[in-house]
């Protein structure tokens, strides 16, 4: 259950998705055009995050209106990038070091 919401999080057009829904509901259309994305691509992504409980949509007339569920899955995002650009400034030290040998 945990491996499956963290491989939910684990692709990049995903984390587009829920970084523009962090403005608030969107509908499927403006999902697609703000990432420049074809619809059916943008509904599989948006599927797998509402299959792992992130998002949950609702009916507005014709258009699907999504929304995140959990505000606290920034803050999972955040840590994230955290640790990478520590990874990152890691192995750029450690080059450097080796270098300097």
């Amino acid at each position: 259950m945990e491996a499956d919401f963290l491989k939910a999080l684990a692709h990049p057009t995903r984390l587009r998705i829920l970084e523009f829904l962090r403005q608030g509901e969107r509908c499927v259309c403006e999902v697609t055009e703000e990432l420049d994305l074809e619809q059916a691509n943008v509904s599989q992504h948006l599927a797998v995050l509402k299959r792992q409980g992130l998002i949950s949509s609702r009916k507005d007339g014709l258009r699907v209106i999504y929304r995140v569920n959990y505000p606290e899955v920034w803050n999972i995002m955040e840590t994230m990038r955290g640790i990478l650009k520590r990874q990152a400034h890691d192995t750029v030290a450690a080059l450097e070091t080796k270098e300097r040998k």
